[in-house]
């Protein structure tokens, strides 16, 4: 494993997840054809070119606190991954923050990509949050409150709803983010991991 993947797992039945360093530049040209398409709609992206995608990961790159990742199944592009200080982002002005939180944000590939099948949303989510779990307590998602599909993948996924919020909106001179109200869920350790 390359010093630029921070995880490898064997995924039955699925194949081999590896978790990556994002590189803005290289990886513009898929993560663009991804938040392109009208179901990544609440990624916030549509509309904007590759070299505005390049441009935001790279912003992204430069931050302490937030990180952005691809996934990726035997090789091939299967979904993006970004993880922040929830103290770091607008997320934790909505709700207590506890020692050990982290927040994600999730996109994957389109259905079909790397050989998708049955099961294989909910295997990639397993794999992200062996990831994310081994050095945090607790994970927090924030999807907009109309993305029904994505709250109840992670519901299914054993994350707990938390309180409807409404994030403030972020306009600073490299970020505008625009006001999100959002569903937040939580998985802990404990329960990812049960015994």
């Amino acid at each position: 494993m390359s010093d630029l993947y921070v995880h490898e797992q064997e995924v039955a039945g699925f194949g081999t997840v590896r978790v990556r360093t994002l590189d803005p530049q290289a990886d513009a040209e898929v993560l663009h054809g991804w938040v392109s398409e009208e179901r990544a709609a609440f990624w916030g992206m549509n509309g904007l070119t590759r070299d505005q995608v390049a441009e935001i990961y790279a912003h992204l790159d430069t931050l302490d606190t937030h990180h952005a990742y691809l996934l990726e199944k035997d090789g091939e592009p299967a979904g993006l991954l970004q993880t922040y200080e929830p103290k770091a982002d607008r997320v934790g002005e909505c709700y207590e923050v506890e020692p050990g939180d982290i927040g994600i944000h999730l996109l994957l590939a389109p259905a079909g990509a790397g050989g998708a099948r049955d099961g294989w949303s909910s295997a990639l989510l397993g794999a992200v949050a062996n990831y994310i779990l081994k050095d945090h307590e607790r994970v927090v998602v924030d999807p907009d409150v109309r993305n029904e599909k994505a709250i109840a993948r992670f519901l299914r996924q054993g994350f707990v709803a938390g309180e409807r919020v409404v994030l403030p909106e972020i306009d600073i001179p490299d970020v505008y983010l625009p006001e999100k109200h959002a569903q937040l869920a939580f998985l802990t350790r404990e329960v990812a991991f049960p015994g």
